[in-house]
């Protein structure tokens, strides 16, 4: 099979299978729903390794249009494929981790009446995600992103009865819509100066627009390529939830625990990054670009993990690590560590896979609670959650030997060596992040896994590891949360990616970092002396003193600290500014409309005015229709003499 046809294959099949669970659910039933969706995807994983062995082993690769859909006038707007190691890597870690997800929810959605509806919608999650990151042009990535953003819509609300779900996923909706009007306008920038929507097009011209410039404001000139790349990355903010366009992510988890897995571990909201990686030749010319990118992903990594740290319901504090960590994979790029972005990326979705997937197990053993405080113990009696929760945990916190810790000393030392304007807060930011990152991950496991168990005696007669169709997935994807960081010598400082991702020669942050690397061991023992390491470590000792020897002191602390902890729990006063000043200047602005427009105007001055003018006139006739005939006589006479008198002004006139 040529490699064009696997690459066709490879979305169609989830699509197929979304397609067939969507529209025939009922006919097919609950295993055949699950059954022809997970098939779907299993084949696009096929399908995905293929691809891969096709380009890394035997050097093929792809860049052809399938078919031209429209024209604008000159312009053609077309459906084309675009495959190196960076779509590869990304389409395995799409596939696999959408396959687990798939093969968990048969568990986790068991008992739902929305079973073959909720497979339906995640199999077109990945059609959608893999479109994405398989485009060759702006055109078919646009599509790929809107499309996610709808389905995330679908799935976020997927509990439709319940209030929070409907107000969590309008809220994803309108925010993600901000995001993506400065990527429509950043697409738009690259059709009007560009000519085309062709990706090796754009990057091939982009060096000799270098220069230009346009004048947002009349008087003051503006590089073209800055502000380009600055309206597209404001669409990353918003589908990778960063500062202040996060505020939709938190929310999200009202959507079913799968879900939450599957958006926040490998797809929609690492669309941003991918884009960012896959744009680097844009990206690489403009400094004011990587600036903003620079701290706004500091800010996110390191505010957001704060948040974190007070949280108690645990898909929550899984949700805030999300946003810290998208920080990390946001600052990576905009120090042009574009490998170890994408690196962070991929480590990223197996540990917080892990972490999504675990608490969904936590959550159905004890019957739908999330609140941590009603946990405690649970390694007693969930012992593989227990160890694959921890071994995610220890990832997530950049222990050595773990996936997480290759990724994130790597984005660290790339921000230390990155000389940009904004590189040393983000350098703080991330390395301060360290210790937050550990103390919050830990204090989850403590507070859910040991100490005394502090749920009902109902509850806890009835605990039980859950079923393997939730327990395998977990076990397969703690698996590369380990062995997944051993590949950062091919991956970043290899020619892995080729020409798939552009580094400047004025930005040589990952070749310093390759002239250090002497392998993965050299790495881990480099790692034991740095402070990134000290960090984690004293988080973690912190999170065991507080919640397995002396957990009084963590309320009172909590007391001692209540003001910084009510901005915590606020967070930061986002949502309330966004309430009050969008949503509610949004209703007060329609109701003033409503007052003045449908109330005065329409109603009050034309359909109801036009009524009583109507009413005064008829009333004001029947005064005069006595039925009296002298009265009738007397008009007459009255008409007559006033029609005369008008008659002989106009002849003497």
């Amino acid at each position: 099979m040529d490699l064009k046809t696997t690459c066709l294959i490879v979305p169609l099949a989830p699509l197929a299978g979304a397609i067939i669970a969507g529209l025939f659910g009922r006919r097919i039933g609950r295993a055949g729903a699950h059954s022809i969706t997970i098939i779907g995807v299993l084949v696009a994983l096929v399908g995905s390794l293929l691809v891969a062995n096709q380009v890394l082993m035997h050097g093929q690769s792809l860049n052809e249009v399938l078919y031209t859909w429209s024209m604008l006038g000159d312009v053609p707007l077309q459906i084309g494929f675009q495959i190196d190691p960076l779509t590869v890597l990304m389409m395995i870690v799409v596939t696999f981790v959408s396959l687990m997800v798939h093969i968990y929810t048969i568990g986790y959605m068991h008992d739902d009446p929305g079973y073959q509806r909720f497979f339906a919608y995640i199999s077109l999650f990945t059609f959608s995600m893999l479109m994405l990151v398989m485009s060759n042009n702006f055109l078919q990535l646009f599509f790929g992103w809107e499309a996610v953003g709808l389905v995330s819509y679908l799935l976020i609300g997927f509990w439709y009865t319940r209030p929070t779900a409907i107000f969590a996923n309008m809220k994803a909706f309108l925010v993600n819509r901000v995001g993506d009007f400065g990527f429509l306008l950043g697409i738009g920038l690259v059709l009007a100066h560009f000519g085309t929507l062709d990706y090796a097009q754009v990057f091939a011209k982009a060096p000799e627009l270098k220069g230009e410039t346009i004048e947002l404001f009349t008087g003051t000139p503006w590089l073209m390529i800055s502000v380009t790349c600055i309206c597209l990355f404001i669409g990353a903010m918003g589908k990778s939830a960063q500062v202040p366009l996060h505020v939709w992510l938190p929310d999200s988890m009202e959507g079913p625990t799968p879900i939450s897995a599957l958006i926040h571990a490998a797809t929609m909201v690492t669309a941003g990054i991918f884009m960012v990686a896959r744009m680097s030749p844009l990206f690489e010319l403009s400094d004011a670009a990587r600036s903003f990118i620079l701290v706004i992903g500091g800010t996110t990594a390191f505010f957001m993990a704060l948040v974190a740290t007070i949280q108690y319901d645990i898909k929550r504090v899984v949700a805030y690590s999300t946003l810290s960590q998208l920080g990390y994979m946001t600052v990576a790029l905009g120090a042009s560590a574009y490998g170890a972005g994408i690196f962070h990326l991929m480590t990223h979705a197996f540990f917080k896979a892990v972490l999504f997937l675990g608490a969904g197990s936590v959550i159905v053993a004890l019957h739908h609670e999330q609140d941590m405080r009603q946990m405690g113990g649970l390694r007693r009696y969930m012992p593989i959650t227990w160890i694959t929760v921890l071994i995610a945990a220890i990832s997530s916190a950049g222990i050595p030997g773990f996936a997480g810790f290759f990724s994130k000393d790597l984005i660290i030392e790339a921000v230390h060596g990155a000389d940009l304007a904004g590189a040393g807060y983000a350098y703080a930011c991330v390395l301060a992040c360290t210790i937050v990152t550990a103390f919050y991950t830990f204090r989850m496991v403590f507070m859910a896994f040991h100490g005394e168990p502090r749920m009902d005696a109902h509850t806890r007669e009835h605990l039980h590891e859950s079923p393997w169709v939730i327990t395998l997935p977990l076990v397969l994807l703690a698996i590369p949360a380990v062995v997944a960081g051993y590949l950062v010598g091919p991956i970043v400082f290899g020619d892995f990616f080729g020409g798939a991702i552009h580094y400047s020669p004025d930005h040589p942050v990952i070749h310093e970092l390759a002239e250090e690397f002497h392998g993965a061991g050299a790495m881990m023992l480099e790692g034991l002396h740095g402070a990134p390491f000290w960090l984690s470590a004293l988080g973690i000792a912190i999170a065991a003193y507080l919640y397995l020897f002396n957990p009084a002191l963590a309320g009172r602390l909590r007391h001692w600290f209540r003001w910084p902890v009510r901005i915590l729990e606020n967070k930061y006063g986002f949502d309330d500014f966004n309430q009050t000043v969008f949503a509610g200047g949004a209703l007060k602005t329609g109701s003033g409309l409503w007052k003045i427009g449908d109330v005065g105007i329409i109603d009050g001055a034309l359909v109801n005015g036009t009524a009583r003018l109507v009413g005064w006139a008829a009333g004001w006739m029947r005064g005069i229709q006595t039925g009296l005939i002298y009265h009738y006589a007397f008009a007459m006479i009255a008409g007559a003499f006033v029609l005369l008198t008008v008659w002989i002004w106009m002849v003497r006139g």
